[in-house]
């Protein structure tokens, strides 16, 4: 667990920048009572999705998968009627390695062929702050559906300027025991609790 104070404090870090960061951009309003409500997609080019597993308590190993969809459904007078889905393609793991991007996506670990999407879709929402939110729901990796819960903050809302679409931000991190989805090889050698951070954009569709 000691990556995980790691993780968490840099998740933190990140969380609380965008005020700041964002607060200078022309087109990006911080205020998350300004967002509009409607109906929203992933917009996939400019979403990341991250995640970090400790090597043997040595460093800590950082992947990524691309080509992250979904779907939210906003009011932001109704927090709580909000709904989130997120599916994220198991083949497009990639860590800068090739050859351990093939094993990864192999049948010891991810099962890709077998097992093509992580797809988290929302039960509840809560606010949690003026920017912030908890966001439960159900996990479904490897082939098993699990509760989870994401930790999101609102980034900001705003006209894109070069799509010219209404977006808005967020980042949501969670963790989670890659074991309860039956992912054990190495373990404990390679790291059973697994960080994950998600940086979304949504476009809206109305």
């Amino acid at each position: 667990m000691r990556f995980i104070a790691h993780i968490i404090i840099a998740a933190a870090a990140l969380s609380l920048m965008p005020a700041g960061v964002y607060a200078q951009s022309p087109v990006a309003n911080v205020d998350p009572e300004a967002a509009q409500a409607g109906q929203y997609k992933v917009e996939t080019s400019h979403t990341r999705t991250q995640f970090t597993v400790s090597h043997m308590g040595f460093s800590d190993w950082y992947g990524d998968f691309t080509g992250t969809t979904g779907t939210l459904s906003l009011d932001p007078r109704a927090i709580g009627s909000a709904k989130v889905d997120i599916t994220i393609p198991v083949a497009s793991v990639s860590t800068t390695n090739a050859k351990l991007d093939g094993e990864l996506k192999s049948a010891d670990w991810l099962d890709a062929d077998k097992f093509p999407t992580i797809h988290f879709v929302s039960t509840e929402v809560v606010r949690t702050g003026a920017r912030t939110a908890m966001i439960k729901g159900n996990l479904t990796f490897h082939g098993v559906t699990r509760p989870a819960t994401l930790q999101a903050s609102f980034n900001a809302g705003g006209v894109n300027p070069l799509s010219k679409g209404y977006t808005l931000g967020f980042n949501a991190t969670t963790e989670i025991n890659r074991s309860d989805y039956g992912v054990k090889t190495y373990v404990p050698l390679i790291g059973d609790t697994v960080a994950i951070r998600i940086s979304a954009a949504f476009e809206k569709t109305n």
